[in-house]
C-alpha cells in the first residue's frame, strides 16, 4: 500500500497530475474566469430602476482616490496617478486570486491531496482515477467563473482592521478609527463597508458633509440594496440643501424597497414643493397602481391633476375610487369630487354623487354639513332655489363663526347667479358676525345694491368698505361715479384728491392719488366744470410721463440673441450650487422645456467664452491690449409700464389729449402744448387715426404764436401735404414760415418737392416769389409770379405781386430799359385794380405804388378815393379743423384802410409844405 502511495506521489510531482491540464488549458481557464467576471459586471450595470432616476456623475472624470474626494477639496495633487496605481494593483490582486482559486479547485478535484489517499482501497483509487478521467474527457469539470463565496472573501488583515475600526468607533476613538479605515481604503478601495463606517464616524464627529459623501459612496458600492441607507441619505441631502441629490436618493430607496409607499409619498411631496405638479401626479398614480384603496393617494393625485390642468383626469380618479368603494367610500373623496364637478359646471352629476353617498355611505344618517351645503349649491345652480334654501337652513348667524367659509361660498354663488336678494341675506350674516374685517363684505353688499340699481343704498356701504380699503383704486372710482350721478362733484373731487393731512408712510409705496386712472378721472371732472388750470395740473404730468415712456419703448430694439446675463440666469437651473460635493450632475427638477432652454444657454455661454478667448489670443498676438467688453452684453433694456397704458389706443384718451392741448393753448402754455402734440404725432401711424387731424391743426395754430415756430413746422407742412391745393392750408403754412429767422433747410426742400410733384400748384410759386422778394432778388421773384400768372391770370394777388416785383426791378440798376419795366409793372397794377373792381384795398395799393415811384399827384388822387370809401369788416379765413373757440380778437374796423391812407396822404402834404392841410387830414381820419 505504501509503495502504491509513493508511486502515485511521484507521478503527481513529476508528470501530469490527477485531472491535471497542460499550460494551454490552464490559460484557457484563466481567460474564461475573466470573461465570466466581465459578464457579471455587465449584468450589474444593466439593472434598471422602477422609478424615474436622474443620473449623476463624478466631479472628476479621470478618477482619483475616493479619500481625496471627501477629505480634501476634490483636487488632491497626484490623485489621478494614485487612483490608476490602485486600479492596477487591484486588478493584479484579482488575477492572482483567481489563479490561486483555480489551482485549489484543480487540486481538490483533479489532484487529490496526499492525505486523501491514506486509508483508501485500491478499488476506490482506481474508481477515482476513472471518474476524473471521464469527467475530464466529458468536460463536466470545466466550470466557468469563480466558485461561490470566493468573490466576497476578504483578506484576514483587512477583516481585522475593519473589526478594530468598528471597536474604536464604538469606543469613541474616532480619529483612530478613521486612520484604520483609510488604510483599508488604500488596500481595498471598492469595499462598501469601509465607506459606510467612515460615514458614521464622521457623523458622530458632527461633520455631516463628509458623512454624506462617504455614505453615498458606500450606497453606490454596495452589492445589496439597503433602503435604510438610502432613506438616511435622503434626510441628510435635504439638510444640506441638495434637493436634486435628495430626489435621486429617494428614487434609489424606492427601487430598493418598492413596496414602501411612504417613500413614494415623500417623493410626490418633494415634487409638489418644487412646483413640478406633473411628476407629482405621476408619482401618486404609481401609488394608486400599487395600492388602489389608498384614499390619500387618490385625493392628492386628483388635486395634482387639477393643479396641472387635467380636470377630467382628476374627476376620473375620484369616480373610479367611489365606484370601487361604493359602500365604504371616504366622504372627503365625495366632497372633493363634488367640488371638481361643480367647477367643471357638472352640477347635476355632483348632486347625484352627493345623494348617492347620503343613501349608501351614510345609510340613513344625516350628511355632513359641508356636503349638505354643496348639495344646496348644486340645486341653486340648477334653478331649484327653494330646494337650495332647505339645504342652507343650518347656515345661521349664530353659526357664522364655524361656517363662515360656507356662508361666504353660498353668498358668492348667489351673487354670480344674479340672485342679489339671496346674496344679501348671507352677506348680512357675515356682517353681523364681523368675520371679515378687511371690508370685503361691505364691498360685496355695495356691489349687490349697485347691481340691483339701488345706488342710494350702495353708497354708504362703499364708504364703509373704503374705510378698511383706503388705497383701493377700484372702490374710489366706482364711488366717484355714484357721486357724479348724484351731482356731488366736489365730494368726488375730494375723494380722488390727496388727503390734506398727508402721511406718505401710511399709504405704501404708491398711494391712490398717484395712480394714472385716478388722475385721469379727476381731470375729467375738472374739465367738465371748466376748471382749466386744475384740469391741466391733474393730467399733464401722467400724460407727459406716458408719452415719454412710449417714446422710449419704441426705441428699445428687440435683440435677436439673448444677453449674457439672461443666459447665465437660465443656465443656473443646471448648477448644483455645491462645488465641494463628491457627486454632481444630478438631473434638475424642472419642466422639460426649461431644461432644454438651460442646456442651450449653457452651450451658448461656452461658445461665447470660446470666442472671447480667441479674440484675446488674437489681440495679444498682435501686441494689442485686450479689454473685455462685457458692458454692452450686460445691457438689457426692458419695456417700461406707462401710467396710462391706453393713452394712444383709445378714443376717450385721444379726446383727453386734445382737450389738454387746447387748455394749454388757452392758458398760453404753448411750449408744453407743442411738446405733447409732437410726441403724439410720432405714434400717428399706429395709434391715432389719420382722419382725425385736430392735433395737427392745433399744432399749426400754436406754431405761429410762439417765438420759435420750428416746433410747429411739421404740423403745418403735414396740412399742406394732405391738401396741396387748399389756400387756407397754404396760408397757415406761410404764416409759420414767414416767422422763421434765417434759412430753414426743411422749407426749401419741401417747396422744391411740391413744385416737382404738383407743377400746376400756384401757392408754392407765390411763396417762392415772396421769399425772393424778401432778399431783393426781384427778377427771380418776377419770374415766379409770371409763372403763377400763366396758371391763374384772374387772381388779383398774383397781379399785385407781379407789379410790385417789376416796379422794384425798374428802380434798380441792373435793368437797361427801366421805363419799359416800369410800364409793365403799372400794367399789372391796373389789371389788379380792374379785377378788384376799384375796391378800397386796390385803390390804396395803387396809391402806395405811385407814392413809391414819386408820382405823388396820382397818389393823392387815389388816397382821396380811399378816404371816400368806408369798408366793413370781414371775418378772417379759418385754418382747416381750426377750433371755433379760438376766435380772432381784432378791433372794430380792422378791414378799413382810411387811417393808413390818411397817414400816407399827410406825409405827402407835409413834404410839399402844406403842413396845415396835413394836420387837418390826420385830425379828420386818425383821431377818435
Amino acid at each position: 500500500m505504501s509503495d502504491i502511495r509513493e508511486a502515485l506521489m511521484a507521478e503527481g510531482e513529476g508528470g501530469e497530475a490527477f485531472g491535471g491540464k497542460d499550460d494551454d488549458e490552464e490559460e484557457d481557464i484563466d481567460y474564461e474566469v475573466g470573461e465570466e467576471e466581465e459578464e457579471e459586471e455587465e449584468e450589474e450595470e444593466e439593472e434598471e430602476d422602477d422609478v424615474e432616476d436622474g443620473g449623476y456623475t463624478f466631479r472628476f472624470d479621470g478618477g482619483v482616490d475616493p479619500l481625496d474626494f471627501v477629505e480634501g477639496d476634490g483636487t488632491a495633487e497626484g490623485g489621478l496617478q494614485l487612483y490608476e496605481r490602485l486600479e492596477r494593483l487591484e486588478h493584479e490582486q484579482r488575477k492572482r486570486k483567481a489563479l490561486d482559486e483555480l489551482r485549489q479547485c484543480d487540486e481538490s478535484v483533479k489532484k487529490p491531496r496526499q492525505e486523501d489517499f491514506f486509508g483508501a482501497s485500491m478499488d476506490e483509487i482506481m474508481e477515482a482515477m476513472e471518474l476524473g478521467s471521464h469527467r475530464r474527457r466529458s468536460g463536466k469539470l470545466k466550470k466557468r467563473g469563480r466558485r461561490t463565496g470566493s468573490r466576497n472573501k476578504l483578506n484576514p488583515e483587512i477583516t481585522r482592521m475593519l473589526r478594530d475600526a468598528t471597536l474604536h468607533y464604538a469606543s469613541g476613538l474616532y480619529d483612530e478609527a478613521i486612520r484604520l479605515l483609510k488604510n483599508v481604503v488604500q488596500l481595498a478601495p471598492n469595499l462598501a463597508e469601509t465607506y459606510h463606517t467612515l460615514g458614521f464616524v464622521h457623523n458622530a464627529k458632527g461633520d455631516r458633509k463628509r458623512a454624506l459623501n462617504y455614505c453615498m459612496i458606500a450606497a453606490l458600492r454596495s452589492t445589496t440594496k439597503d433602503p435604510s441607507l438610502w432613506k438616511l441619505l435622503v434626510t441628510w441631502s435635504i439638510e444640506q440643501g441638495n434637493i436634486r441629490q435628495a430626489r435621486w436618493c429617494l428614487s434609489k430607496a424606492i427601487t430598493a424597497d418598492p413596496k414602501d409607499l411612504t417613500l413614494r409619498f415623500n417623493l410626490a411631496k418633494l415634487y409638489f414643493e418644487l412646483g413640478d405638479y406633473q411628476k407629482a401626479a405621476k408619482t401618486y398614480d404609481q401609488i394608486i397602481g400599487i395600492c388602489p384603496a389608498n384614499v390619500n393617494a387618490c385625493k392628492m393625485a386628483a388635486k395634482m391633476h387639477r393643479t396641472y390642468g387635467q380636470i377630467d383626469r382628476a374627476i376620473g380618479i375620484l369616480e373610479d375610487y367611489v365606484k370601487v368603494h361604493a359602500s365604504e367610500a371616504d366622504l372627503g373623496v365625495v366632497d372633493l369630487l363634488a367640488e371638481m364637478l361643480m367647477k367643471n359646471k357638472e352640477h347635476l352629476k355632483a348632486l347625484q354623487h352627493i345623494e348617492y353617498a347620503g343613501s349608501v355611505v351614510c345609510s340613513g344618517k344625516d350628511l355632513p354639513s359641508y356636503l349638505t351645503v354643496k348639495a344646496g349649491m348644486c340645486h341653486a345652480c340648477l334653478g331649484n332655489l327653494e330646494e337650495a334654501q332647505l339645504h342652507f337652513r343650518d347656515l345661521q348667524v349664530e353659526n357664522a363663526g364655524r361656517d363662515g367659509k360656507r356662508i361666504t361660498e353660498v353668498a358668492d354663488l348667489f351673487f354670480e347667479l344674479g340672485h342679489f336678494d339671496y346674496a344679501l341675506k348671507y352677506y348680512f350674516m357675515l356682517e353681523v358676525a364681523n368675520i371679515h374685517e378687511n371690508g370685503n363684505v361691505h364691498l360685496k353688499i355695495a356691489q349687490c345694491y349697485l347691481s340691483s340699481k339701488e345706488h342710494a343704498k350702495a353708497t354708504p356701504y362703499f364708504y364703509k368698505a373704503l374705510s378698511k380699503m383706503e388705497n383701493s383704486v377700484d372702490v374710489r372710482l366706482i364711488l366717484c361715479s355714484l357721486l357724479i350721478e348724484e351731482k356731488k362733484e366736489d365730494e368726488a373731487i375730494s375723494l380722488l384728491s390727496a388727503p390734506k393731512d398727508l402721511d406718505r408712510n401710511s399709504w405704501g409705496p404708491k398711494p391712490f392719488w398717484l395712480c394714472g386712472i385716478i388722475r385721469m378721472r379727476l381731470a375729467q371732472i375738472y374739465h367738465s366744470k371748466g376748471m382749466l388750470e386744475n384740469f391741466v395740473d391733474a393730467i399733464l404730468s401722467p400724460v407727459r410721463e406716458t408719452l415719454f415712456v412710449e417714446t422710449r419703448n419704441q426705441k428699445v430694439r428687440t435683440k435677436k440673441r439673448l444677453t449674457r446675463s439672461v443666459l447665465i440666469e437660465r443656465s443656473k437651473l443646471l448648477d448644483d450650487h455645491q462645488d465641494d460635493d463628491v457627486f454632481v450632475g444630478f438631473t434638475p427638477i424642472a419642466h422639460p422645456s426649461d431644461k432644454v432652454r438651460a442646456y442651450r444657454a449653457k452651450k451658448s455661454l461656452k461658445k461665447i467664452e470660446a470666442i472671447k478667448e480667441e479674440k484675446k489670443a488674437a489681440a495679444l498676438a498682435a501686441g494689442q491690449t485686450w479689454h473685455s467688453d462685457e458692458s454692452e452684453d450686460e445691457k438689457s433694456e426692458a419695456l417700461w409700464e406707462p401710467p396710462l397704458p391706453k393713452l394712444l389706443k383709445d378714443e376717450e384718451h385721444y379726446q383727453l389729449i386734445l382737450a389738454l392741448c387746447k387748455a394749454l393753448a388757452s392758458l398760453k402754455r404753448y411750449w408744453e402744448a407743442l411738446e405733447i402734440i409732437n410726441h403724439c404725432l410720432k405714434f400717428v401711424s399706429n395709434t391715432i387715426p389719420v382722419e382725425k387731424e385736430e392735433l395737427r391743426s392745433l399744432g399749426a395754430q400754436i406754431a405761429y404764436k410762439t417765438t420759435d415756430p420750428k416746433h410747429g413746422y411739421d404740423c403745418a407742412r403735414y396740412m399742406v401735404q394732405q391738401r396741396p391745393y387748399s389756400v387756407a392750408a397754404w396760408n397757415c403754412y406761410y404764416k409759420v414760415v414767414s416767422r422763421l429767422v434765417g434759412k430753414y433747410g426743411k422749407h426749401a426742400k419741401f417747396l422744391n418737392a411740391v413744385r416737382n410733384k404738383y407743377p400746376d400748384c400756384v401757392p408754392p410759386m407765390i411763396i417762392n416769389g415772396h421769399q425772393f422778394s424778401m432778399i431783393s432778388q426781384h427778377q427771380t421773384a418776377a419770374r415766379e409770379y409770371l409763372e403763377a400768372y400763366k396758371a391763374q391770370p384772374d387772381n388779383p394777388l398774383i397781379s399785385l405781386c407781379a407789379s410790385t416785383s417789376l416796379i422794384n426791378l425798374a428802380l434798380g440798376f441792373r435793368v437797361q430799359n427801366k421805363n419799359l419795366c416800369m410800364v409793365q409793372g403799372f400794367a399789372f397794377l391796373y389789371n389788379y385794380l380792374r379785377i378788384c373792381n376799384n375796391s378800397q384795398e386796390a385803390l390804396y395799393n395803387v396809391g402806395r405804388a405811385c407814392q413809391h415811384v414819386g408820382l405823388v399827384t396820382l397818389a393823392v388822387s387815389y388816397y382821396k378815393k380811399v378816404l371816400a370809401i368806408h369798408e366793413k369788416d370781414y371775418p378772417m379765413p379759418k385754418l382747416p379743423n381750426e377750433d371755433s373757440m379760438s376766435s380772432n380778437n381784432h378791433n372794430v374796423g380792422y378791414c378799413n384802410l382810411n387811417r393808413e391812407a390818411a397817414y400816407n396822404l399827410h406825409l405827402i402834404y407835409k413834404k410839399t409844405g402844406a403842413v396845415d392841410l396835413a394836420r387837418q387830414v390826420l385830425k379828420d381820419n386818425c383821431t377818435f
